[in-house]
């Protein structure tokens, strides 16, 4: 039943080099494990060319299973960290790298954090793509390997199935963008308080969600207030019965929520009202099932905010014109 059970799950296999930083391991470790207690669990694999390998810190990793006894599948991750370059060398083998490209091949997410995208490079599925490292590696990944499109100053870059890190902290970052593409933004940002870190973007990724961006600070009754309009955008809400919700006035939860999100509640409101109305009405809905769905008085009402905050018509956003 358990192994019926785990073929079920998605999984992350992680590539253990010689070498391996721990934190660049750790941290995109410990998110998928945290996925996990919040009901979205993935089978954790750990896989090397020995069963044993030394951190770069000397910690010894064992019982790694070897990398061959592997199928890469289209819905795995695949997960190389960063590795001490001073000491070790861009990998090499032949067999590693048909391995690598099987799994290119099959579809399954390919990511590396810090230099372990040396290693991807040196497979050659850095080739035409965008990419990134470690800020102190940039230009060397971009002498090695010419025909990759290095950038620098990133958390990760996205291309196509293949993701690449800064390294350190930023494989978290990586791995919450994955949780976040898989499951939704909610999800991952319980697994990021979980954890006590901010959701970070690079600047490039699309403007995250209005829920996301009001979501970097740590009150919980705002949290609880902020979730509460969530699901009940569509109905009338009061301030008061916001208040209600966490045994406090309005004018007090007026104070807390500016000073917790930067803006004041009724704007953020609108803000999300606005950011749904523009998903439905670009997924084709009409201006009335906008306008109950987004809890709008009118269909002037909706035109109006929508001309306010995207300087375009409804009608316009319902037919791509914008």
């Amino acid at each position: 039943m358990e192994g019926s059970l785990l073929s079920q799950r998605d999984r992350v296999i992680f590539f253990i080099n010689k070498e391996t930083h721990i934190l660049d391991l750790a941290g995109a470790v410990q998110t998928f494990y945290e996925s996990g207690d919040y009901g979205k669990p993935f089978e954790i694999l750990y896989v090397s060319d020995n069963a044993r390998q030394p951190c770069s810190a000397q910690l010894q990793f064992t019982g790694l299973k070897r990398y061959t006894s592997i199928k890469v599948l289209p819905s795995d991750i695949l997960v190389i960290p960063g590795y001490d370059l001073r000491r070790v060398p861009p990998r090499e083998s032949r067999t590693f790298f048909n391995w690598l490209r099987q799994a290119d091949k099959a579809g399954a997410t390919i990511c590396s954090i810090c230099t372990g995208a040396f290693t991807l490079a040196a497979a050659g599925l850095l080739k035409g793509k965008e990419c990134t490292t470690h800020w102190k590696y940039t230009e060397r990944l971009q002498k090695d390997f010419p025909d990759a499109k290095v950038l620098s100053n990133r958390l990760f870059v996205k291309s196509g199935h293949i993701y690449t890190s800064a390294g350190v902290t930023t494989g978290l970052d990586m791995a919450l963008a994955l949780l976040e593409e898989r499951f939704g933004p909610e999800f991952a940002y319980k697994i990021a308080r979980e954890m006590v870190v901010y959701i970070r973007r690079d600047g490039t990724e699309p403007q995250d969600s209005i829920y996301m961006q009001y979501r970097s600070h740590v009150n919980d009754d705002i949290h609880t207030v902020q979730d509460w309009i969530v699901r009940h955008l569509p109905k009338k809400i009061k301030v008061e019965e916001l208040a209600a919700l966490i045994y406090t006035s309005p004018r007090n939860l007026t104070r807390q929520f500016k000073k917790s999100t930067g803006i004041t509640v009724g704007e953020y409101m609108e803000k999300l009202r606005v950011e749904k109305a523009v998903h439905l009405l670009n997924s084709n809905h009409k201006v009335g099932a906008v306008t109950e769905q987004c809890g709008l008085q009118s269909a002037n009402q909706l035109r109006h905010i929508i001309r306010k905050h995207t300087g375009s018509l409804p009608s316009a956003l319902r037919k791509g014109l914008s």
